[in-house]
């Protein structure tokens, strides 16, 4: 049986639901969605067959580096490139 949480939403000008902020509930917290570190925030939901996962700061991570900040702000892939010598 799946235990249901409930979780902080907020309705948009637009009517639709979105997530709140931060849904980081760890001492300490973890770095907001618009600090430099925010990929260090922990995992709420992860879908590796998908490609994506759901940081408790509310940031989107996709397997190739990109990000979807909460405002909708979008971060460019940033993975290192291998060197070819």
């Amino acid at each position: 049986m799946r235990s249901s949480t409930q979780l902080d939403t907020a309705t948009t000008a637009t009517g639709s639901t979105r997530l709140s902020d931060s849904l980081c509930t760890h001492t300490p917290t973890c770095p907001s969605a618009t600090s430099s570190d925010r990929e260090a925030a922990h995992v709420v939901a992860a879908h590796p067959e998908q490609g994506w996962s759901l940081l408790c700061n509310g940031v989107l991570l996709f397997e190739d580096t990109g990000e979807l900040l909460p405002d909708g702000q979008v971060v460019a892939p940033h993975r290192h490139l291998a060197v070819v010598a």
